[in-house]
């Protein structure tokens, strides 16, 4: 199954997915998810209205908006359209004014969010982006380090690899990697590789090109992490419809967001 990149509209009906260097957003209707962990922290919104969210931390939560963290394990169960946005960035846990050990609920600007989700059209992805991600300081090795992950996810490099490539000892990068991206090195990856292989959807490849080109093993390796990843097959988010739309790289980063200088190894 293919899809196309579209032109830049959305409808209250329409199912899409924003595509950045290593961010996604998904806007529409809920699917009934299975229990899922996401390699990269996750922001949901319930557009239409609260949702259910299950962890083993927090039990059956009903809220309007969550940040559940990277590699927590959750089941979300929702009506009408919801908004889901990804990225390695921590920053949006900064803006919620409820939190537990991990998982964190409502947004400060959730009303801000729901009136453009309600009554914009289109709706603007940068908008959102503008108050999900405000571009979260970080080390410049490791910026360097994720940035040649999403250049080319499907090479094989190890981690002491990109770690003597920025002068730090294994051991100091993968505890860096971890504290500045909120994820490991190899789920990041996955995520890398998982973000490139809807590039190439979006442009007409097939999932099987796709993913193989991206470097995941077969197939059925890219189906079974996908719905790890995020509790659907990839085959049923693009058979619901969903339209993939590749934002320009130039708005791949906030104007805002630097990264940390490092004085020592």
């Amino acid at each position: 199954m293919t899809a196309r990149a579209l032109p830049e509209t959305c409808c209250p009906d329409q199912r899409t997915l924003w595509l950045w260097p290593a961010r996604a957003i998904y806007l529409g209707p809920s699917f009934d998810l299975d229990a899922h962990s996401g390699s990269v922290h996750c922001f949901a919104l319930g557009v239409d209205a609260p949702f259910d969210l299950h962890s083993a931390e927090t039990g059956r939560r009903r809220t309007r908006s969550a940040f559940i963290p990277a590699r927590t394990e959750h089941h979300i169960v929702a009506t009408g359209r919801v908004l889901f946005s990804y990225a390695d960035s921590l920053d949006v846990r900064d803006h919620m004014t409820e939190h537990s050990s991990t998982v964190a609920f409502t947004h400060r600007d959730e009303l801000a969010l729901l009136q453009h989700l309600q009554h914009a059209r289109p709706v603007s992805p940068e908008f959102l982006r503008g108050h999900l991600d405000r571009g979260t300081a970080i080390d410049e090795r490791i910026r360097a380090a994720t940035q040649t992950l999403q250049a080319d996810p499907a090479r094989v490099v190890s981690a002491a690899a990109l770690a003597a490539e920025v002068n730090l000892s294994t051991s100091r990068f993968l505890h860096l990697f971890a504290q500045h991206t909120g994820t490991s090195f190899r789920r990041y990856r996955l995520w890398a590789r998982m973000t490139k292989v809807g590039h190439a959807i979006s442009t007409g490849a097939n999932i099987t090109t796709a993913a193989t080109d991206a470097g995941f093993a077969s197939a059925n390796h890219f189906s079974d992490t996908f719905h790890a990843m995020f509790g659907l097959t990839a085959t049923a988010l693009l058979a619901a419809g969903t339209r993939v739309v590749i934002q320009d790289n130039a708005a791949a980063e906030p104007p805002h967001a630097e990264s940390r200088p490092h004085n020592r190894p």
